[in-house]
């Protein structure tokens, strides 16, 4: 597999590096392996159900700024592919947010039933931590790396990092009553799994500690404004593009960025934490930071 083109456009590479991760990650489950069939069908199920991809992407772009392999980088982007799409389907199940559809589609314990559901993520969860050793085992990506990378997962997937943001959210529908209890919410639920994605791509590629600093400034404040805004296109959107009713945020009575500044400070705050994520990169040294910076762009523009 060679780099991706840089001469794409944003919107081609999101696409096509979309389809890649896509092949990648079936792949990284062995047909070889002795697993029940309704598992495996169940785990597959929900990887190839679609999405943004947006953290195996921010994963390779990472590796890319650096100068490094798309190669060694793509077992770190299914990874963390396999985790969010854990969440996902753990979301998705009557005792959390008892969700029909996901992405147009019947969710996994409607299809699977909820045992098979709950074993297809924990499944995910765990199989994510052997992909992510093989950028080791098949890459060459140094031991050191490898393991900090297995680290930073196991905490920013875990309680102190998006498990714990998904707690937050769940005590926090009894009543949010302040910001700092908001941003707490997307800064673990979402923010943590984009500063995972954006450090383990860099250090697939060597990153040293000044880069890593500066991507996990860049990834808190772009996690930030992807969830304000998908608050404001919850009011602002097209529901085709959406693929989702509006305003269903204000039916569920769900406190949001709009609901505690409006939605004018809302969209200003949007482009000021991504204006301060891009100079955090650009003052950091990548070889190649224009992916990143494309991305960063895109996620504060986009309409669905």
């Amino acid at each position: 597999m060679n780099d991706l083109n840089t001469t794409d456009t944003i919107q081609q590479y999101i696409k096509t590096t979309a389809l890649t991760v896509e092949k990648e990650m079936l792949a990284m489950i062995p047909e070889t392996w002795s697993i029940p069939s309704p598992l495996r069908e169940a785990m597959k199920y929900s990887l190839l159900a679609g999405g943004k991809r947006l953290r195996p992407i921010l994963v390779l772009a990472a590796a890319e700024a650096l100068g490094g392999k798309t190669e060694a980088a793509m077992p770190v982007a299914c990874a963390v592919e396999m985790v969010h799409t854990y969440s996902l389907i753990h979301d998705d199940l009557p005792a959390m947010d008892d969700d029909d559809y996901r992405r147009g589609k019947p969710t996994n314990h409607k299809v699977f039933g909820e045992a098979m559901a709950i074993l297809a993520g924990d499944g995910l969860l765990t199989h994510a931590f052997y992909v992510l050793v093989q950028a080791f085992r098949r890459f060459g990506v140094p031991a050191e790396q490898a393991l900090a990378m297995v680290e930073d997962l196991s905490v920013l997937a875990g309680p102190k990092g998006m498990v714990g943001g998904q707690a937050a959210d769940m005590i926090g529908e009894q009543g949010i009553t302040d910001l700092s209890q908001l941003e707490y919410i997307h800064t673990h639920k979402t923010g943590d799994m984009i500063v995972f994605s954006l450090k383990a791509g860099a250090r697939s590629a060597g990153a040293g500690e000044q880069q890593l600093k500066a991507l996990e400034k860049f990834g808190y404040n772009i996690g930030l404004a992807f969830q304000i805004q998908d608050d404001i296109l919850d009011l602002t959107g097209d529901e085709q593009k959406l693929g989702k009713p509006v305003k269903s945020d204000e039916k569920q009575q769900k406190v949001t960025y709009p609901y505690l500044v409006g939605l004018e400070a809302s969209q200003a705050k949007v482009t000021q934490l991504t204006d301060e994520g891009k100079a955090a990169v650009l003052q950091a040294g990548f070889a190649r930071p224009e992916r990143l910076l494309q991305l960063a762009d895109y996620l504060m523009e986009r309409d669905h």
